[in-house]
């Protein structure tokens, strides 16, 4: 019989809040459990026991990242009437530029390229569910005619990889 997910306990989201403020300023590729647990006030046990061995936490620490990119994507997709695409990149654009933001693209670049080298362990499927989002919502920023062919389908592919490659430039 498959086991429940149990919730977090408030202390679980402490440590993972406080584990993704230092993966957004010290990054993921060369993370050592006892630095990161002196810096947050914890002990590599308490996180092992926690996030079960160090691939649970990066997978933690990966999606605690994704909300907050989901939580841009989310905002371009509430306009109720589909914007345009070109619009759209220019939101996204404007986002990803801003200086405040450069800790979480550093974060999400890193995951991705991992991701891709290593697709096994705790980043596997970063790269391809972070590219269904942003194609998920690039989609609902098109018009519903442009949307559903495949001309719309390469627009928004073409308009992502763009994107990425202007982000990856300005990084």
């Amino acid at each position: 019989m498959p086991q429940e997910a149990t919730a977090p306990s408030a202390r679980q989201i402490e440590l993972l809040e406080a584990a993704y403020r230092y993966a957004l300023a010290h990054g993921l590729a060369d993370l050592s459990l006892r630095p990161l647990a002196t810096a947050i006030g914890s002990s590599p046990r308490v996180l092992m026991f926690l996030f079960g061995n160090k691939d649970g936490l990066v997978r933690a620490l990966l999606e605690r990242a994704r909300v907050d990119e989901l939580a841009l994507l989310d905002r371009l997709g509430r306009a109720g009437q589909p914007i345009g695409l070109v619009p759209a990149v220019e939101r996204v654009w404007a986002w990803l530029a801003a200086d405040e933001h450069r800790p979480l693209l550093r974060l999400w670049a890193e995951a991705y390229a991992r991701s891709l080298v290593e697709p096994e362990g705790a980043w596997a499927g970063f790269a391809r569910a972070t590219v269904d989002d942003w194609l998920a919502v690039l989609a609902a920023c098109q018009p519903q005619p442009e949307r559903d062919g495949e001309a719309g389908a390469a627009r928004r592919t073409l308009a992502l990889a763009v994107l990425r490659g202007a982000l990856l430039d300005l990084l």
